[in-house]
């Protein structure tokens, strides 16, 4: 077999049974590339986790079209094993065929406990390897080793020198690569038994990709004081003679060749941080001009030349995993920053370069989301990959019964603007960590959709009666945590900051009963809805707003009473000019400016007649009668070349948002 996705795959075959019932303990069928391949055989999937959620679903999409005699395939997940089946609903149990899939069917020769901890996605590598080297049978080190060496690239006896080490930890979290603890406990152990590394944090710098950055960072100035200087690369310096925050060798081998391509890629997507030197004009004539700050305009042309470049060459394929646009997204980010930025000297020719490549990005990304998006919203919630998953990723966080924690959604904040406010944020409180993520927005990227998602812990669908507005957020959040064990008194919700002082709600979240907090910072929001300078000005204005100081007083707010704190966005925003407006009366349910929402489609059809570029898009997790029209690449449904800044379509800066942890830095 081709893949390890057809030993599951050969079972679902169309009208076999219009109901199975799967156990599935290690999420096989949640992974992204087994969901296309069950949708494109005509299966719709449900997952058991929620019965309430499970039976509104079962009920109204299923069962009153199996009463009406129509046919589907349906699949019913329970992640649990085989024998487990049977806590199923009795009425499943009747009328579902039955099967059950795990990891030791599909790997027998290697240890099922590691397996486990593996990221689905890696499966695919894991399967080639085990076709092209068939391992005998294999136990739990041997297994490890196996796949350090075979699914992520590491070979443990050929890190003998500190560049050696340095390109694995460089190549692991350029690509924000998640390696399970069991195999980085084994990596280390074996590292160990070479005293070259004995002065190297291993167990920290492998883990903490911000730790990691950190080290970096910190040492970059050493090696150009090296490089002035012509000495060699050497590790032997001791940090405590020049006062590093972060133990280990001071010097590293920046300029190896397979270290220097790292570089460059940190620095121009906004990783690592120019420094400033005072022999900058001589170190410009070297490959390190990149880390080293000469004039900011200088230094922010020719991160953008480099950067759009890299982009270019780099734009995610149609069938790319969901992580490969995230990672993305945050070249794209520092892109969009820098391309809007007034003191940069664009240029003609580099605006239109600009342009040239948001065209390619969208028409891709547009046709990546039209293939793999409903794939993304039954994808497990650790991490968290849709703003839905949130609250469940969150929830586990407190399995102790012991935190507090604070989501705070900024509402309408893009991942570019979130780059500007982590900039003020780290001037104004430079001992806080920021651990950045991202994920994905729901389509329609409106705030009825994708806030209340995010609050409510589910996809739009179960909330039909509530979509057209944010009235029940409140009753929403405090839903999902009664279903996870709190009281009402334990549950804090406020929206409609972001302005003022904080006095007030200082007194609320000081509540001793206040467990999670699920706050809501509109000022954002409120710009971008005024805004009539396009994305250059949403980053003046969102800077100046962040100047001013709410947000980090609300997190220095929270930090005060022990919460844990999240900081995330319901939707990005976008520059787009006016194609038109629809004249439709009252027959659109939301009239947005990137997005008409229509009740039926022939109404939806006939609008669209006047804007054959709109996309008529399927109503995924929504209710049935919400349908989406959404305008083209960046063009609105406003006037013919006015230009506003709105949210609702499909691009990357409105689809793929922050999802920061902010913590204080441990000494």
């Amino acid at each position: 077999m081709r893949s390890w996705r057809d030993h599951i795959l050969r079972e679902f075959t169309p009208n076999v049974a219009r109901l199975t019932l799967v156990a599935d303990p290690d999420g096989l069928l949640l992974e992204e590339g087994m969901l296309e391949g069950i949708r494109e055989r005509g299966f719709e999937l449900i997952p058991f986790d929620d019965h309430i959620a499970f039976r509104y679903a079962y009920e109204s999409q299923f069962r009153a079209r199996w009463d009406r005699g129509e046919h589907t395939d349906l699949v019913v997940v329970l992640h649990s094993a085989y024998n487990d089946l049977g806590s199923l609903p009795h009425d499943l149990l009747l009328a579902g065929r039955k099967l059950s899939f795990n990891l030791g069917d599909i790997f027998p020769n290697l240890s099922y406990p590691v397996l486990t901890a593996l990221d689905r996605s890696e499966l695919d590598a894991v399967y080639q390897a085990q076709q092209r080297h068939a391992p005998g049978q294999l136990g739990d080190n041997a297994t490890k080793e196996f796949l350090l060496r075979h699914v992520f690239e590491i070979a443990p006896e050929l890190i003998k020198q500190s560049s050696d080490l340095l390109r694995v930890l460089l190549r692991r979290h350029y690509r924000d690569q998640r390696i399970p603890a069991v195999l980085d406990a084994r990596l280390i152990q074996l590292l160990r038994q070479n005293t070259t590394f004995d002065d190297w944090p291993l167990e920290t710098l492998a883990s903490d990709r911000e730790a990691f950055l950190a080290f970096l960072q910190e040492r970059w100035s050493i090696f150009l004081d090296c490089e002035l200087a012509g000495k060699e690369s050497s590790v032997q310096e001791s940090d405590e003679v020049y006062g590093l925050s972060i133990r280990g060798p001071a010097n590293l081998p920046f300029g190896h060749p397979d270290i220097r391509v790292y570089m460059d890629n940190l620095f121009l997507e906004g990783l690592l941080r120019p420094v400033p030197h005072e022999h900058s004009t001589a170190l410009a004539k070297s490959w390190v001009t990149i880390g080293v700050r000469n004039g900011a305009t200088e230094d922010r042309s020719r991160r953008l030349v480099k950067l759009l470049d890299g982009l270019g060459n780099s734009i995610p394929a149609e069938d790319a995993r969901h992580t490969d646009w995230l990672h993305f997204a945050r070249g794209w980010a520092e892109m969009v920053l820098l391309s809007n930025d007034p003191e940069v000297s664009s240029g003609t020719e580099t605006g239109q370069s600009v342009r040239e490549l948001q065209v390619r990005v969208d028409s891709r990304f547009a046709a990546w989301l039209s293939k793999r998006y409903a794939g993304l919203v039954n994808l497990p919630p650790v991490p968290p990959v849709m703003l839905h998953h949130i609250p469940r990723f969150l929830a586990r966080q407190m399995d102790d019964g012991r935190a507090k924690i604070a989501l705070v959604i900024v509402d309408g904040l893009s991942l570019d603007q979130w780059l500007i406010v982590r900039e003020v944020l780290t001037a104004q409180m430079p001992d806080c960590v920021f651990r950045e993520h991202s994920v994905f927005a729901w389509i329609p990227t409106i705030t009825a959709v994708s806030r209340q998602a995010a609050f409510a812990g589910k996809a739009p669908i179960f909330f039909p009666n509530s979509i057209q507005s944010n009235e029940r957020e409140p009753a929403l959040w405090t839903q999902f945590w009664a279903d996870h064990g709190l009281l009402p008194n334990q549950v804090l919700y406020k929206r409609a900051l972001g302005e003022g002082k904080t006095e007030d709600l200082a007194n609320t979240i000081a509540h001793p009963k206040v467990k999670i907090a699920g706050l809501v910072i509109g000022k954002v929001d409120k710009i971008m809805h005024g805004m009539e300078l396009g994305t250059a000005g949403m980053h003046n204005q969102v800077r100046q707003w962040a100047n001013l100081s709410f947000l980090s007083m609300l997190v220095d707010l929270l930090f005060a009473q022990g919460f844990r704190v999240w900081l995330t966005s319901d939707h990005g925003n976008v520059e787009a000019e006016g194609c038109g407006r629809p004249s439709e009366g009252a027959i659109a349910d939301v009239r947005g400016e990137r997005v008409r929402i229509y009740p039926d489609r022939t109404l939806r059809s006939k609008v669209k007649q006047r804007f054959p570029a709109a996309l008529e898009w399927e109503p995924v997790g929504l209710p049935e009668a919400y349908l989406p029209l959404i305008a083209s690449g960046r063009q609105a449904f406003v006037a013919e070349g006015d230009c506003i800044v709105g949210h609702g379509g499909l691009s990357v800066e409105e689809m793929i948002v922050p999802f920061v942890e902010i913590e204080r830095a441990t000494t």
